[in-house]
């Protein structure tokens, strides 16, 4: 309830509303509405069969896209709850954060960046910003979710300020035409639902994805021994459960670790707001820096094990080998319907394509075709279109 929470939290009674105005609900918070949308929308849908890290294809119990973000929006609730935040707005955004993601994981991010690199670039947090505020054809007013600022920007900033030019970059394309109609304050941090957003994404990504390589083989449950955290809690879980079957070992160590990494980030953040002492959501926002994090010890043992999954899971052989036939597919599916889009697109999105004014228009809503695709439906359709005999 809006009266339990601090003073700093983004209140729903204070949204800066929607950008297309509409009546409030009745029995829901705006931000209760937001997380309401992102749920019935068709992109959430579509995150079951795609790519985490392992192909959905390769078994059934290895996280998905969409189990993933079910997973970072339990964390991220639980800690939004310890610091007296709005759970609800931190649960839109963390639902809502991989929606802009690819079929295959990064593979498909990957290609499309590569065939997009003429047209304005690729990204998937745009991508998920162009959903949310295009692509989403459900309501008869609106085209997207008409979510409010607050959730909005949350999404666009939620790893951190998006500065113009930074980097040599410019900003991706759907925040920067969105930000001329509605300032979303790139060049400031979020508030703090944002920032828990995306420190719950790592503490999931970091833990689930030891999980599942041990699951895959890449790894041994003795690896553990070598990872910071792991190594400490496989220890006490051996010694508390002694003959206790492997599997539980891993459940039981992740668990354990997952709770380390929210403690420190809980007892860090605590100690930051304490001494920011900020009044309310603005301040937050005007703070100059985060105000979510963990300390500086387990900032580096986020560091260390990033590494370690990187060398053992990440770029291990038979995902390289899978990484390599993905982006080929999402590769030869994009120029199949640059150069002949009668071929294969559905009527609604041929349409589309030829009323584009030029090649970067044509492209980038070839691009918003693909990048809805899942995993299985890329492969059905590139086994249609282009090599029947394509194993992946």
């Amino acid at each position: 309830m809006t009266h339990d929470l601090k003073p700093y939290a983004t209140l729903a009674a204070g949204t800066r509303g929607r950008l297309l105005p509409e009546p409030a609900s009745a029995s829901r918070s705006e931000y209760q509405r937001d997380r309401d949308r992102i749920v019935h929308s068709g992109a959430f849908r579509k995150l079951r069969n795609k790519t985490q890290v392992f192909i959905e294809s390769e078994g059934d119990f290895y996280r998905t896209r969409l189990t993933h973000s079910l997973e970072v929006a339990q964390i991220a609730r639980s800690i939004s709850r310890n610091l007296g935040i709005d759970e609800d707005l931190t649960e839109a955004i963390a639902l809502a954060h991989d929606l802009g993601h690819t079929c295959f994981g990064h593979a498909g991010e990957y290609a499309l960046q590569d065939m997009m690199q003429p047209y304005g670039g690729f990204d998937h947090n745009d991508q998920t910003f162009r959903i949310l505020t295009k692509l989403e054809q459900r309501y008869a007013a609106f085209n997207g979710l008409n979510l409010t600022w607050e959730t909005l920007e949350g999404i666009a900033k939620h790893n951190g300020p998006l500065l113009p030019g930074a980097a040599g970059k410019p900003l991706p394309v759907t925040i920067a035409a969105f930000q001329e109609k509605w300032d979303l304050e790139l060049t400031g941090w979020p508030g703090l639902e944002a920032q828990v957003a995306s420190m719950a994404d790592d503490i999931a990504y970091n833990t689930h994805d030891v999980d599942d390589g041990i699951r895959a083989g890449f790894l041994r449950i003795d690896d553990m021994e070598e990872m910071p955290l792991f190594a400490d809690e496989l220890k006490i879980v051996r010694a508390k459960y002694p003959g206790v079957d492997a599997g539980r070992q891993v459940h039981e160590v992740v668990r354990q670790v997952i709770g380390a990494m929210a403690t420190d980030l809980l007892e860090t953040s605590r100690g930051l707001l304490a001494a920011a002492k900020p009044a309310d959501a603005a301040a937050v926002r005007g703070a100059g820096r985060p105000l979510i994090a963990c300390s500086p010890a387990m900032q580096e043992h986020f560091k260390t094990l990033r590494a370690y999954l990187m060398g053992h899971v990440y770029r291990h052989g038979k995902v390289n080998d899978m990484l390599t036939k993905a982006k080929a597919l999402i590769s030869g599916l994009f120029g199949l319907y640059m150069e002949q889009p009668e071929k294969g697109l559905p009527a609604s999105w041929l349409e589309k394509v030829n009323a584009a004014k030029d090649n970067a228009g044509r492209a980038r809503i070839i691009a918003d075709y693909i990048a809805g695709m899942t995993d299985r439906y890329a492969i059905t359709e590139y086994r249609r279109l282009i090599d029947k005999d394509m194993k992946i």
